[in-house]
């Protein structure tokens, strides 16, 4: 198939999607390709996968998001998805999201699915039928659109709250999830796993501003999101809780990166992993700036080493 495969959905980014740096927060970037796959499912054979009553469904096991231009409020969107791989009982699938019209890409998932039993989220092979029409899907990851800093690979083994305690991982979110925050399955949805993310970056925000200061001209000063993996450990349900540990993992005059472990506050394991890479953004100029060395001083204080 040429192109980015497949329409899986369309729609405009509203207001209140938006986030304090004034565009799509990635909470609902994840929202809509999630929405997508029940299009893809479709186009494999299963049109109600994700209906309450369905014996199998497709369940996320990471996702590697890279941004290219930013959506504010108003923008037009669509998602696009075709097949990269099938492999036994799970797919790699891209997923594209472009600007409507014009067709500026905004962001590419790469997404890791499972095809798994509704019931208990255990994976089990692909029907014959669903591996033919899954050959009609294929596509490939356009030229430099592909994992850029961080590579597509399944979360640290090690991730945990003992070890959270011993390399200093400080706390950035603590809560419960809720009803509202699940699925028809019971699962938390995945939008909802990645919001956790973004609810916790007041901390991270106000340190970079901190240590800029007026070391920028009193611009007013952000952080956006390049460059996103999250894979999925389990699924929390609601109820559950979770505890939400933050490491500064790397700072560069044009990058800063971090690494963020959701855990299960009672048997002290991980529901998800992720890192990111950022940069610092000036809000009114909508530009990318550099660190100057005093402030970057600052924030290489805050790294931690995890190995």
């Amino acid at each position: 198939m040429d192109g980015d495969g497949i329409e899986v959905w369309r729609g405009g980014v509203n207001p209140w999607e938006c986030d304090q740096m004034g565009h799509l927060n990635v909470r609902h970037y994840v929202a809509h390709a999630m929405d997508g796959l029940a299009a893809f499912s479709a186009a494999l054979g299963a049109p109600k996968a994700f209906s309450p009553r369905a014996p199998s469904t497709l369940v996320a096991r990471e996702h590697h998001i890279r941004f290219l231009k930013e959506a504010r409020a108003g923008d037009a969107l669509s998602v696009h998805a075709g097949l990269l791989q099938l492999d036994s009982d799970e797919a790699l699938v891209l997923q594209t999201v472009r600007h409507v019209p014009g067709g500026e890409v905004a962001a590419v998932f790469h997404t890791r699915l499972a095809h798994v039993r509704a019931r208990d989220c255990d994976a089990f092979p692909w029907s014959a039928a669903a591996a033919r029409r899954a050959e009609a899907l294929r596509v490939r990851t356009p030229e430099g659109l592909g994992p850029r800093s961080l590579e597509l690979g399944r979360g640290r083994a090690d991730a945990g709250l003992e070890a959270a305690g011993r390399l200093g991982l400080a706390r950035h979110g603590l809560g419960a999830f809720g009803l509202k925050d699940c699925d028809v399955f019971g699962r938390v949805r995945a939008s909802e796993l990645m919001g956790r993310l973004g609810d916790a970056s007041a901390d991270p925000v106000a340190a970079v501003r901190a240590a800029v200061g007026e070391g920028l001209g009193g611009a007013r000063i952000g952080m956006a999101v390049v460059e996103y993996r999250l894979a999925y450990l389990a699924w929390p349900e609601a109820g559950d809780r979770y505890d939400l540990r933050t490491a500064w993992t790397g700072a560069e005059p044009r990058r800063l990166r971090f690494e963020h472990w959701i855990l299960d506050p009672d048997s002290g394991r991980p529901w998800a992993v992720a890192e990111a890479v950022l940069v610092v953004f000036d809000l009114d100029l909508r530009k990318t700036v550099t660190l100057p060395e005093d402030a970057l001083a600052d924030l290489r204080r805050r790294v931690v080493a995890l190995g």
